[in-house]
């Protein structure tokens, strides 16, 4: 007799502790841990399976905010860059212009008379690295090139080599020129990106 009052006893208490009128209503981790011994396997193996249904649930809800988020940040980008070019033309200085100057600090890499190569302030990559001409020279974007660009042209991929090689990446990296809006060229003075520091995928963009 004691021993079947003991076994309800040890029932009441564990139906109490899973009770949806418990206020703390779903035990944490510890107290379904201390109370695995009273619960019958069945019913242990249901908890165990809601616990980690719920740890599904958030991580399901976690990718889905991230693959949003690279849309909303995707379209964002492409906006900017339609908008950037309906003044591509204007002849105004760019963003670009008041970093040669100094007016805009930033962190340069390499400098030489041609070109300046700083870090781009939203890396995607360990290592982002602009280089850009020093002069316009009407140079907005590579599908503006004229033969009387050769020489800048070729000294800019010479300096790009010069940055990846002082950021220990010159075993392999990628240089990347955007030209024109649909491929998201943000600002109108030609520049190069220099990426490196991981594995790089291919196709890109």
């Amino acid at each position: 007799m004691a021993a079947v009052t003991s076994s309800l006893l040890r029932s009441s208490i564990t139906l109490r502790a899973l009770s949806p009128f418990n206020p703390l209503k779903r035990p944490n981790s510890t107290r379904l841990f201390q109370s695995s011994f009273q619960l019958p396997v069945r019913q242990l193996l249901a908890e165990l399976f809601r616990h980690l249904t719920s740890s599904v649930s958030f991580l399901r809800f976690i990718c889905t905010f991230r693959a949003m988020s690279r849309v909303s940040a995707t379209h964002d980008e492409e906006a900017a860059a339609r908008a950037a070019a309906t003044e591509a033309n204007s002849g105004a200085p760019t963003i670009f212009d008041k970093i040669i100057s100094k007016e805009i600090p930033s962190s340069i890499v390499y400098e030489d008379e041609k070109v300046l190569a700083f870090r781009d302030i939203n890396p995607q990559a360990p290592v982002h690295v602009l280089v850009i001409p020093k002069l316009r020279d009407g140079l907005t974007e590579l599908g503006k090139a004229e033969p009387r660009h050769e020489d800048i042209l070729g000294h800019l991929l010479h300096a790009s080599k010069i940055v990846a090689e002082k950021e220990g990446i010159v075993d392999g990296f990628r240089v990347v020129i955007n030209s024109g809006a649909t491929a998201c060229q943000s600002v109108y003075h030609l520049h190069l990106h220099v990426l490196g520091g991981r594995q790089l995928k291919w196709p890109p963009g």
